[in-house]
């Protein structure tokens, strides 16, 4: 079964500031929805919560140490990271799929990004400031396998590449 992390990020590392996106990519939403669409996805709760609500057509499994917090119905809560991991794996199998989604946030991504098989990284380029970081990409771990770079738009849209990553074994 295959761990793969899909991320948005600026030059710096950033994905996010005050719990949301730092920028509006429309082309990005509909790459997140192609990526996702059909799988499990582990996600943090404040994730969850900018959000705002699970997305249709993938089971939202959200890690919280909260043991009161409760999300809308369909979304499964776990309160442990290993936890999560394992619901993730066995809703897979089960649905005869070889892969499951982690779509962050920092603290999550942190946590796993040593331990995944695949990135997915929308690279916005924009240098700006926020609150929450993607780790550094170690190239000597991570081969580049794929990259579609776009212009930025006539209007406030930024240039941005859609990169993926695959582990390179040890």
């Amino acid at each position: 079964m295959e761990m793969h992390i899909v991320v948005a990020m600026a030059q710096n590392n950033v994905i996010g500031v005050n719990n949301s996106l730092p920028w509006k990519l429309p082309a990005d939403l509909k790459h997140f929805k192609a990526l996702t669409m059909g799988h499990p996805m582990v996600m943090g709760r404040l994730t969850y919560e900018s959000i705002g609500r699970p997305l249709p057509g993938r089971t939202t499994i959200v890690v919280t140490r909260d043991e009161k917090w409760r999300a809308a119905d369909g979304v499964i809560v776990c309160h442990s990271l290993n936890e999560a991991l394992s619901c993730a794996t066995e809703l897979a199998a089960d649905d005869g799929l070889d892969k499951f989604m982690i779509v962050g946030g920092a603290n999550i991504y942190t946590q796993l990004i040593e331990k995944a098989d695949v990135l997915h990284v929308t690279e916005v380029e924009l240098d700006i400031e926020g609150d929450a970081f993607f780790p550094q990409i170690n190239k000597a771990i991570w081969k580049e396998f794929d990259r579609q770079q776009y212009p930025a738009s006539s209007g406030s849209e930024p240039s941005y590449a859609f990169v993926s990553y695959k582990k390179m074994a040890p």
